[in-house]
């Protein structure tokens, strides 16, 4: 327990700074005595309340009182200090605002509130303020209609994370200095305003976890400033805008959960400054890569394509130029070791980017994004063919995550090369061939899976791969050894006493295109013919009165009648002639299978009273017309 009483002597004290050092400070004291504190930062000192003496500190410009433990409710004076222009009470527990907040004489340009428990509507901000953030917190109401009438000079605003409802207000196009805009997880509402995309001094826009709908609008400036576009978990749908394009240094590009359909963004490829690139769970499709492009996302560590319909070959020539994947970690450049924006310079504010990735079979969302980590979720798509060898010359790879698709032939023995790799998933594919034994020196390993695919051969011993569970390798009929319970012979069953050669699994990833082409040949040939017949009435009936006429003109000898239909006589063929005719396929039939009685008999055995019925009016027909009474 700190006592500051002993302060009340120094008269000239203007900064006090005892933060960070584990110090339960006593601050229920009258400090009056000392009017020239002008910095006062009492961070994780334990306080339970914001002290009363500070009322008393009139030429107070900066007060961090945040990580504490104060609770109730922020007192009114704390907005008549005229001079006081950073205001931090953050990671508290304080519930709502003192008094009314209307025409205050507030000079404040910083306030920060985040991860407190402030409930109830929006408060107004001073207009004054260059950086408000209100994130973290138990705001319920719909944000205020009027609130760009408020925001003159503000930079930064963050209500992230609270229950905001309602439609984004067009009046926040008011803010004509705002560079950041974090209303992320909320339950915001409606589209898109399109004074957010055209603005030209947005930096970050992040709109992540709401309900926002519709297309993103398609009319990015041609001086756009984005750096980060976080749409991830809405419901927008279209395409990804062309004018994107524009943003010639935009970092992070999060649209994953929404019903986007479109494919693969190759109008981004310019954008040399990519670092991260999230389509998560989309409607993409088609094939990945900009072949018509030398150089493509130099930088890009962590993509995310999962859960769409990308399909084709994964394109080598695409992961020879990200070359960020390729340092090894010791040779990064880790001076900046994460990825974030600085707000304000005179009191340092940055915007830390996050985003979700699957890592070791969870989903996690890092809120400070190392430029060290990388990571590759091509997972549930339907890619096919081989892994490409360029794959693995990723060094600096943590994660890797290709399961759920059609990929066939082996292993690469290049896998070794991953030496950063944390987790790898592999499953749920057609690989064949033999676990290559550099897999067991992968010493950061921790997640595997293997299981679901066509290895064969023991399972390479050593430590790593040892403490994986069987569930990490079933569903590989011809695997053996630790940790399954397969007992490897000299011979594997699985190989049919043959060597598995690379020729032999390369064929196993072979198209048989001839074949493929004849029968989708097939497929639109008699579905040309057949789908008109089945749903259009018109190209039925004149199909039927073809055929009829082809028939008339074969046999003139049979009857005919007329039928009209639409104001027409046609001339068809007499019900009777179908008749005869079902008569004569039978007995046709029936003399190949033997006597002239077995001729007639078509019909279930047990229905022989029925059967004699029909058949002497069947012959009775075909007397008929071999008299040539019909």
């Amino acid at each position: 327990m700190m006592q500051l009483d002993d302060l009340s002597e120094m008269n000239n004290l203007t900064t006090l700074e005892l933060s960070y050092n584990n110090l339960t400070v006593n601050a229920d004291l009258n400090l009056s005595s000392i009017p020239n504190i002008s910095i006062l930062k009492l961070v994780s000192c334990y306080l339970k309340t914001i002290p009363a003496f500070l009322r008393y500190q009139s030429g107070l410009t900066t007060l961090d009182l945040s990580d504490n433990q104060i609770q109730g409710s922020e007192p009114n004076w704390i907005w008549e200090l005229e001079n006081l222009q950073n205001l931090n009470v953050s990671h508290n527990f304080l519930t709502d605002f003192e008094g009314p907040l209307q025409n205050l004489s507030s000079n404040l340009a910083v306030l920060d509130f985040h991860h407190n428990q402030l409930r109830g509507p929006l408060p107004v901000f001073p207009k004054t303020a260059a950086y408000v953030d209100y994130s973290n917190n138990n705001f319920s109401s719909s944000i205020p209609v009027e609130i760009g009438g408020y925001l003159p000079n503000i930079f930064y605003v963050s209500l992230a994370n609270n229950r905001f409802h309602g439609r984004i207000p067009d009046s926040i196009c008011n803010a004509s200095s705002l560079q950041v805009l974090d209303f992320s997880h909320n339950n915001i509402s409606g589209t898109i305003p399109h004074c957010l995309i055209t603005s030209k001094m947005f930096v970050v826009l992040n709109l992540r976890q709401n309900n926002l709908s519709g297309p993103i609008p398609d009319i990015f400036p041609a001086s756009c400033a984005l750096k980060t576009l976080d749409l991830h978990g809405n419901i927008l749908e279209g395409q990804i805008p062309k004018s994107l394009a524009n943003c010639s240094t935009l970092e992070v590009l999060d649209l994953g959960n929404n019903q986007i359909t479109d494919g693969f963004p190759c109008s981004l490829e310019n954008i040399s400054t990519l670092r991260v690139l999230v389509l998560r769970n989309n409607n993409f499709h088609g094939n990945i890569g900009c072949p018509k492009t030398n150089g493509t996302w130099q930088i890009l560590q962590i993509v995310d394509l999962a859960f769409n319909r990308f399909n084709g070959i994964l394109p080598a020539k695409c992961f020879k130029t990200w070359e960020a994947m390729m340092h090894d970690e010791d040779k990064a450049d880790s001076e900046e070791n994460h990825l974030r924006y600085e707000v304000l310079k005179f009191a340092p504010k940055y915007y830390q980017d996050s985003v979700t990735v699957t890592s070791k079979g969870l989903a996690m969302e890092l809120v400070k994004i190392l430029t060290l980590f990388t990571s590759i979720d091509f997972s549930s798509n339907h890619f096919q063919g081989e892994i490409p060898k360029e794959l693995f010359d990723f060094k600096a790879l943590h994660v890797l995550n290709i399961s759920n698709n059609a990929l066939c032939g082996q292993i690469p023995p290049s896998i070794g090369n991953l030496k950063q790799l944390e987790s790898l998933d592999l499953s749920n594919n057609s690989l064949q061939g033999e676990i290559p034994t550099e897999l067991a020196s992968l010493n950061f390993l921790s997640v595997m899976n293997l299981s679901f695919n066509e290895l064969v051969g023991r399972i390479p011993t050593g430590t790593q791969i040892q403490s994986f569970p069987n569930s990490s390798f079933i569903h590989n009929k011809g695997l053996c050894g630790a940790p399954l319970t397969a007992i490897c012979s000299e011979v594997s069953p699985a190989s049919g006493g043959a060597p598995r050669t690379e020729r032999n699994v390369n064929l196993a990833c072979e198209v048989h295109w001839d074949l493929v082409s004849a029968e989708v040949g097939l497929v639109f040939g008699l579905g040309s013919i057949i789908v008109p017949l089945l749903f259009w009435k018109k190209w039925r009936m004149r199909y039927c009165q073809f055929l009829d006429k082809i028939l008339c003109r074969i046999f003139p000898q049979l009857s005919h009648e007329f039928e009209r239909h639409g104001g027409k006589t046609y001339r068809v063929l007499s019900k009777i002639v179908l008749l005869a005719s079902l008569s004569y396929f039978a007995s046709e039939l029936g003399r190949s299978a033997g006597t002239a009685r077995d001729r007639a008999t078509f019909t279930s055995p047990t229905s022989s009273a029925v059967n004699a019925s029909l058949n002497h009016v069947l012959f009775g027909v075909v007397d008929t017309l071999n008299s040539g009474r019909v």
